[in-house]
């Protein structure tokens, strides 16, 4: 493969790691905008005929993002009925408090819905309310932190639907309700928000668009490279087989010219010929044993020493190019190891070092290659493949069940922690 399909790897981990920062700074961002505040609310009412006023708290409270964080104390106020109707919501242009005229500080009590919460508190700060106190319309439902900017220094607080009513009943009855609202503890958030959770999803979709996209071209090339050599591999093979054919093959008699001891040793396995050797001629006159120079050429189709094409040479093939990794197989290799590795110490000269690895260096053969630097064969590429597209589908899969549970898990509790506009 080319460079740049090497250096892809190195460019995904890259986007990978870019992308898995935005939405970590992303969901930082929109994690700190969702954190609120507690509201510690207790309130007190005055029956009629009864000694002792009631007094109960009001759990789960929350303040307004928008809130200041204050404490506050005044008596609860409904709006006044509307064209005849009760007004529980506080959306009529014309709602309307009645304010006692010895009451400086008053919260108004509204319910969730219809509007948003910016006009139910801006509605209540007109009539000069001091907090607003706005009860859900969902009885399962937890309070939500509202948000309604503009709202000024008015004190919003959410409670729960059950909480709320309570105290609506009170107040239908004209009894007098006080309430003290008090600062609780700062609460982190727990999970994503709607946009955190749209973000991270849109980030991950984009991300493994982008990967599977890149994976499916490499795959795509390193398919069509692999069968382009094998095909051309086999050809050679083929082509080399017929060449093999069509050379000359003779018997080593007694006195022939390759007896002679000043006669090149074979450059394949760099033993001298002997009496009823088969050789093998090529094209270019040079003379190799039988069963060392056909596995060469089966596979390099070229002299192993001056490097001739016996295809063009004998006019097969002419425009198939020979292998040109002229690489030493391993089991000539090994071959030539036993051969030296049975010449006595003793029997070795210098001069006999040179006249047997002359033929080698006169080939211009290239060293052992490292192990990096072997061609992988059929098989073994195969093999590979495959385990590349195990990890990738089980990439995938992880990837895909994280996104599932990331999904399922933020929408479940979405509702507990979500900012909310009305």
């Amino acid at each position: 493969m080319s460079g740049s399909a090497r250096a892809g790897p190195a460019r995904l981990a890259a986007l990978a790691l870019l992308a898995c920062c935005g939405v970590w700074a992303r969901a930082r961002a929109d994690n700190a905008s969702q954190e609120y505040y507690t509201a510690l609310i207790n309130v007190t009412v005055q029956e009629p005929g009864r000694a002792a006023p009631l007094t109960f708290r009001v759990d789960r409270g929350r303040y307004g993002l928008d809130s200041p964080k204050a404490e506050v104390r005044g008596q609860v106020l409904a709006p006044l009925p509307v064209h005849g109707v009760a007004d529980n919501l506080g959306c009529d242009p014309q709602t309307r408090f009645l304010v006692p005229p010895n009451i400086k500080q008053w919260i108004a009590l509204l319910q969730r819905g219809n509007c948003t919460f910016k006009e139910k508190i801006s509605r209540a700060a007109f009539h000069h309310a001091v907090a607003v106190v706005i009860y859900n319309n969902k009885s399962k439902e937890e309070p939500v932190t509202m948000t309604h900017p503009g709202t000024g220094d008015i004190i919003a607080v959410m409670i729960t639907e059950l909480r709320g009513k309570d105290i609506l009943s009170y107040l239908e009855k004209n009894v007098s309700v006080h309430m003290t609202i008090a600062v609780g503890s700062r609460m982190p958030p727990k999970n994503f928000s709607r946009g955190s959770l749209v973000f991270v999803s849109i980030s991950f979709i984009v991300l493994m668009i982008i990967s599977s996209a890149w994976l499916i071209f490499y795959f795509i090339q390193k398919i069509r490279y692999t069968n382009a050599r094998d095909r051309n591999q086999r050809r050679l093979g083929d082509a080399a087989k017929k060449a093999i054919g069509k050379l000359t093959t003779r018997t080593v008699k007694k006195g022939d010219k390759e007896t002679d001891p000043d006669f090149d040793h074979c450059a394949v396995c760099i033993e001298s010929y002997k009496q009823n050797d088969v050789v093998r001629i090529l094209p270019c006159k040079h003379v190799f044993h039988k069963s060392c120079v056909d596995p060469w050429l089966s596979e390099h189709c070229t002299c192993p020493m001056c490097k001739l094409n016996i295809l063009k040479a004998l006019g097969i093939v002419p425009n198939l190019p020979c292998t040109e990794n002229v690489a030493l197989d391993v089991e000539r290799l090994t071959r030539t190891q036993a051969v030296i590795r049975r010449v006595a110490p003793g029997e070795l000269t210098s001069s006999d070092n040179s006249l047997g690895l002359e033929p080698l260096r006169t080939a211009g053969m290239s060293p052992l290659p490292q192990d990096g630097e072997l061609t992988p064969r059929t098989g073994e590429i195969n093999i590979a493949v495959t385990k590349e597209w195990f990890i990738i589908a089980s990439f995938g899969l992880l990837s895909a069940l994280t996104l599932c549970y990331m999904i399922i898990r933020a929408t479940a509790s979405l509702n507990a922690n979500e900012v909310e506009w009305f």
